[in-house]
């Protein structure tokens, strides 16, 4: 049975060419939204607060700060609707994931860029 699953998971997904990234780093997620007949690209920046799992069930979490609000959204690697994935800033942090960066307001919640 895992044969099975780890062939379709293989050779029936498709993969999706985008740059590098890890937590602490700013991006820019551009997405296909259908309203009915129409479909539009909305686009969703903000910093990626964790990656998980591995493969097609691959998942990674972007948080944005919308006014005084913290939103948070999960976007699966393997999403059909997902168009592309800009990397604006590469962010230094210690940890694979930062929760602890939901309680920051103000200049504490400033991460340094990691310079290459």
């Amino acid at each position: 049975m895992a044969n099975l699953v780890d062939f379709v998971n293989n050779e029936l997904s498709t993969k999706k060419d985008f740059p590098a990234f890890g937590a602490g780093d700013t991006i820019t997620v551009y997405y296909e939204i259908k309203e009915g007949e129409k479909t539009r690209t909305q686009f969703f920046k903000g910093v990626v607060i964790q990656r998980k799992g591995a493969g097609i069930t691959e998942t990674f979490t972007i948080r944005k700060m919308s006014g005084a609000v913290g939103v948070e959204r999960i976007f699966p690697v393997n999403m059909p609707a997902l168009q592309k994935v800009e990397v604006n800033q590469r962010g230094k942090v210690r940890r694979a994931r930062i929760y602890y960066f939901r309680e920051l307001t103000g200049k504490k919640a400033k991460i340094k860029e990691r310079r290459r």
